[in-house]
């Protein structure tokens, strides 16, 4: 489980952006550069090769979730 100490402290190498944690599957998410990044073992893994893109329908959800007024 991520912290959210370490949360407010990591960006996404890409663009620098705030990182959202989705604990359904263990990612950050990174909305500008449409990345996810996985956990493995509590270690978030912030390379952008190892990283998968997010498809419109997923981005679409995670504004919706994360980005909430």
């Amino acid at each position: 489980m991520i912290t959210r100490k370490l949360l407010d402290i990591l960006v996404c190498p890409v663009t620098k952006s705030k990182l959202y944690y989705n604990k359904e599957s263990e990612e950050l998410i990174s909305l500008p550069a449409r990345l996810a990044y996985k956990i493995k073992d509590d270690i978030p893994i912030m390379l952008e090769s190892e990283a998968r893109e997010i498809d419109p329908d997923e981005y679409e959800k995670f504004k919706g979730l994360f980005l909430k007024k």
